[in-house]
């Protein structure tokens, strides 16, 4: 699992850490997806966010799905 949940003392309260896949290249995380938050609990309208960060000189690649 990308995520780790830990429930606070706070009801509805809680802390999300998420996993990074660091490399030479720099690093990816996954920082919200819906499928993996509805098991915590946590449900709304937002399905995923990525973050990366390049190293100099690293060129990523996009990836785009246009509707059928």
């Amino acid at each position: 699992m990308p995520f780790r949940f830990t429930e606070t003392t706070i009801p509805g309260l809680l802390v999300v850490e998420p996993r990074a896949f660091p490399d030479e290249r720099g690093f990816f995380m996954e920082t919200f997806k819906a499928s993996e938050f509805a098991v915590a609990g946590v449900t709304g309208p937002f399905v995923q966010d990525n973050h990366s960060a390049s190293a100099r000189g690293v060129l990523r690649g996009l990836h785009f799905q246009r509707a059928p």
